[in-house]
């Protein structure tokens, strides 16, 4: 009898004047960078091919993408 884990919803891929270093993105990368061992320093650019496809799954997982038919921020 196995629980379906409910997946968390999706944030928001925008990063807003008001939340600065509070964004979802930024916290989502500390959290990727907790837990694969990375200096949070780095940049995306910087991880191997593994950690890259983990980073970037993890953000099509929990990141919402704007559609084009979606207005940008002003």
């Amino acid at each position: 009898m196995g629980r379906d884990k409910k997946k968390p919803p999706p944030i928001d891929n925008i990063i807003s004047d008001e939340t600065g270093e509070f964004d979802q993105r930024f916290i989502l990368w500390r959290h990727f960078c907790a837990r694969n061992n990375i200096p949070v320093e780095s940049l995306p650019s910087q991880l191997n091919a593994e950690q890259r496809e983990r980073w970037e799954e993890l953000k099509d997982s929990r990141l919402r993408r704007r559609s084009k038919s979606e207005p940008r921020p002003s």
